[in-house]
């Protein structure tokens, strides 16, 4: 009795590894886990993380320009001196001379006036401004690619269900018409259409659960995780509501004031600005101050055994004067390119007017055709009803009933397509005029079942 007992315990031991495994190879999870999970583990936002990290670190490089420097220099020579030299009888006496030289300095350098490096600060607040801004509109293409993603999967799972009910429809259908003709009401032809039918289904079905695995793959690619079951989408819970405020004129000034794609290229455009003032530097003086302190000793030959301390202060002046044209060359080339990065910012913005006029239609017109479509699923499946039991009665055809069907599916699956087009739209306009991200994720969340 007890060593059946000493051989169960490992097999239960072990069914519960694998049944604890199997729980953590796959995890359910709503829309908000899906987004902060990308978060975390996108591969995509960790790199442009990681780029913003580094276009930080332009400001302090460009202050570091405008601050004191101070260097220090040590040198140890030995030298090995042959010398000849003539004597007031015409004979030349050679010697040689065996000694060691050395130099200590210790430099500082307080720039003064350099208009590069003043115009190089002023590009670099510009360009960490421009990385903070990119940053920001990653992270909010990572709502609207979440959301995306998310609901793809959401829809795939819709339309694989209806394929299935539809499934089971057409081989009641066909079950119902075999019975028919046995029992000598029915047709073959009936049978023909029915089985016609349920293969086109089969085909479809394979189709549905194809787009289901993508889906399903796409969204794993950003949260880094198996994905077991989705929360869906419950419709008694969806609010259809215009947008607020209820103008697409505010919401494009809105975002043009705080749409992080504007603000980098706004960024940018001083930083082109910036770079004509660096380009202008070339034909102006710098300024420095210099103070200095070094040592000598055995400086050359004729000061053997001697050691000289010095201490100096003083201003340097560098006026350019000619360069070959080189310095009105890079003017010239500056200021083409600040003129291409104002003509994109304004091309951004006429851009970023379309795409918010496209979002705001989106949902002003998307929950109109969500309502319409409500309201055609349930016309189709009374039609559905109506034309079963009048297949039933003999006063239909059985194509009349696999049409009704048909027409049925085809209005649910548009309704599910149409609510997800109206939740995206929400959200891409949200992130074209800089709305808080997590916000929205939650409240859209909270439709979920």
């Amino acid at each position: 009795m007890h060593r059946r007992v000493a051989h169960a315990l490992p097999t239960r031991l072990a069914a519960a590894a694998a049944l604890a495994c199997t729980c953590l190879a796959s995890w359910s999870l709503d829309l908000s886990q899906a987004y902060q999970a990308a978060l975390e583990q996108d591969a995509t936002i960790r790199a442009a993380r990681a780029a913003a990290e580094a276009r930080r670190e332009r400001l302090p490089q460009a202050r570091a320009q405008l601050l004191p420097n101070i260097s220090a220099s040590v040198t140890r020579t030995k030298n090995d001196l042959d010398r000849t030299s003539p004597t007031p009888t015409g004979q030349s006496v050679t010697s040689e001379e065996r000694y060691f030289s050395g130099s200590q300095a210790l430099t500082l350098r307080q720039p003064i006036f350099r208009k590069y490096q003043i115009a190089d600060y002023g590009q670099g607040q510009a360009q960490v401004e421009d990385a903070n801004a990119t940053l920001e509109k990653d992270l909010q293409n990572v709502a609207v690619r979440v959301s995306g993603a998310y609901f793809e999967a959401l829809l795939t799972q819709e339309q694989l269900a209806l394929v299935l009910a539809q499934k089971t429809a057409y081989t009641t259908q066909l079950d119902a018409a075999r019975k028919r003709l046995n029992a000598g009401a029915g047709t073959r032809t009936d049978i023909d259409e029915a089985q016609a039918a349920l293969d086109m289904n089969t085909a479809q079905e394979l189709e549905a659960r194809q787009n289901v695995d993508f889906t399903r793959r796409q969204l794993q690619a950003l949260v880094n995780q198996p994905i077991g079951s989705l929360a869906g989408l419950d419709p008694q819970k969806l609010e259809l509501r215009p947008p607020e405020p209820d103008r697409v004129e505010d919401w494009a000034l809105r975002a043009e004031q705080s749409s992080p794609e504007i603000r980098s290229l706004k960024a940018q455009a001083e930083a082109a600005r910036q770079e004509v003032e660096k380009a202008k530097a070339g034909h102006f003086p710098t300024l420095d101050a210099i103070a200095q302190w070094s040592r000598n000793q055995n400086d050359s030959i004729t000061t053997l055994n001697t050691r000289y301390t010095n201490r100096s202060i003083g201003l340097q002046l560098v006026v350019p004067i000619f360069s070959g044209g080189f310095a009105s060359s890079v003017i010239r080339q500056a200021v083409a390119d600040q003129e291409r990065v104002e003509q994109s910012l304004e091309a951004l913005r006429r851009d970023l007017g379309v795409r918010v006029h496209r979002e705001f239609r989106g949902i002003t017109e998307g929950l109109l055709r969500v309502r319409a479509l409500e309201q055609a699923v349930r016309s189709a499946e009374q039609v559905a009803v109506s034309s079963r039991r009048s297949y039933e009665a003999g006063s239909r055809t059985l194509v009349d009933t696999l049409n009704a069907e048909q027409q049925r599916v085809a209005a649910l699956r548009d309704l599910a397509q149409a609510r997800y087009l109206y939740l995206m739209s929400r959200v891409r306009l949200l992130a074209l005029a800089g709305g808080p991200k997590s916000q929205t994720i939650d409240e859209i969340n909270a439709y979920l079942r």
